[in-house]
């Protein structure tokens, strides 16, 4: 059985259309209703958040992926690891060790030499 996400996975391009769209409409209605003018701008201030939304989301389904590899890649250093150890090999959390080592200085900011 596969795991499903609690949220469908939206289709971000639909979403800025349908926004686009929304905002059209609403440029019309104001325009042709003067009385609901105030109103109308509440609702287009609103609408006008959708674009930084799907931004972060944008934002966080790259941090995501990210972090997802590197839990991946050190799952696949621990196993290495027991492997390693199972087989008697002279040294090894090497892998652990060398995985870490490699997200440290993925993560660490530019300039900055690794000290620990």
């Amino acid at each position: 059985m596969t795991y499903r996400l609690p949220y469908p996975d939206p289709d971000l391009q639909e979403v800025i259309d349908r926004n686009r769209t929304a905002r059209e409409l609403i440029a019309t209605f104001a325009r042709s209703t003067a009385t609901l003018k105030d109103l109308w701008q509440h609702v287009t201030a609103a609408l006008q958040d959708t674009p930084t939304l799907i931004a972060e989301i944008f934002r966080l389904r790259r941090e995501i992926s990210r972090i997802r590899l590197s839990r991946a890649n050190l799952i696949a250093a621990m196993q290495a690891t027991l492997g390693a150890s199972a087989d008697n090999e002279h040294d090894p959390l090497s892998y652990l060790r060398d995985e870490l080592a490699e997200q440290a200085s993925r993560t660490r900011p530019e300039g900055r030499e690794g000290g620990a």
